[in-house]
């Protein structure tokens, strides 16, 4: 069972975002509050194109939730999504998304030999409504205390599943890869390989289309991919121990370029052991462990008793 976001392009969008778009997964739109307490569609969220709708929405604006520090979503909208130190606003059909998956777990947990259709048909089937705006909403707002109470239906879907043989070129719909202005398109992959989507579809369905680090003709044997400058080509090349596709790790770095003060350039994983590395003076936010240590115990010569977390 799949649940994925509807996208946040609007009725602009011509359908839904891949793989939303695959009728056999679970399209989640996003909601917002209504005037009257009710709900209603969010602008943002993607209406599809009346052939491959939303199944429902969810709440999907102003979302608070765990935060990443030093993520570049933390770093670039601190200044409006921030909630204390530990917490982060977000808004958009991922974090719909995020809700349906909670209630869809709870789903399976009460009905653990239920189909992914079964629990897709659970999701609809109770559902509320949204007046006026069936194109974009689906069944309606999800309910999770209905979904959970109903009897598991006997449900399975009619439509023809996907093979796998169709185009490359076409699954990627208007969202392509580029890298240094070289744009990834056509019957190929991320190595400039040609794909043949029935031969690839075959060794999928009997589990070696990976076989022995190899995959599509091309060999992963601890070394990197690079992008090729002669003629704007995606082409192979190693995995070295400090760069990808020609970029040094020391030049990729976080937006603020550290961790708490501590930057991650020029160092390497490969023999950097953590057990000469203290976490003492290292805090996550001043929050500690309501002043409790770790009863004099150390963590490779490192004491947590001095260490505050968040």
């Amino acid at each position: 069972m799949v649940v994925a976001a509807a996208g946040n392009s609007g009725s602009a969008a011509p359908h839904l975002a891949d793989p939303a778009i695959d009728p056999y997964v679970i399209a989640v739109g996003a909601s917002e509050p209504g005037g009257d307490g009710s709900f209603k569609v969010a602008p943002f969220s993607s209406r599809g194109d009346r052939t491959r709708t939303p199944d429902v929405i969810a709440p999907g604006t102003s979302i608070v939730s765990l935060a990443d520090p030093g993520s570049v979503i933390a770093d670039h909208f601190a200044s409006t999504g921030a909630v204390g130190t530990s917490f982060f606003r977000g808004t958009g059909t991922s974090q719909a998304t995020a809700v349906v998956s909670g209630i869809a777990a709870l789903l399976v947990q009460e009905h653990p030999s239920a189909s992914p259709d079964q629990i897709k048909a659970l999701l609809t089937s109770t559902a509320v409504p949204v007046r006026g705006a069936p194109h974009a909403s689906g069944h309606g707002e999800v309910m999770a205390s209905a979904a959970t109470a109903a009897v598991l239906p006997c449900a399975t879907q009619s439509v023809a599943p996907s093979t796998g043989t169709g185009s490359l070129e076409a699954s990627r719909g208007s969202l392509h890869v580029t890298l240094q202005g070289a744009l990834l398109s056509g019957e190929q992959d991320i190595f400039g390989n040609p794909v043949d989507t029935a031969a690839l579809a075959t060794a999928e369905g009997q589990v070696a289309s990976w076989s022995g680090g190899t995959w599509n003709g091309a060999t992963w044997s601890g070394d990197h991919w690079e992008w090729s400058r002669s003629g704007l080509s995606w082409a192979g090349a190693p995995w070295t121990d400090d760069s990808w596709a020609g970029v040094p790790w020391s030049d990729v770095t976080a937006p603020t370029g550290s961790w708490n003060g501590v930057s991650w350039s020029g160092v390497s994983w490969s023999g950097v052991s953590w057990s000469g590395v203290s976490w003492s003076g290292v805090s996550r936010s001043g929050v500690s462990w309501s002043g409790l240590s770790w009863s004099g115990l150390s963590w490779s010569s490192a004491g947590w008793a001095t260490v505050s977390w968040s």
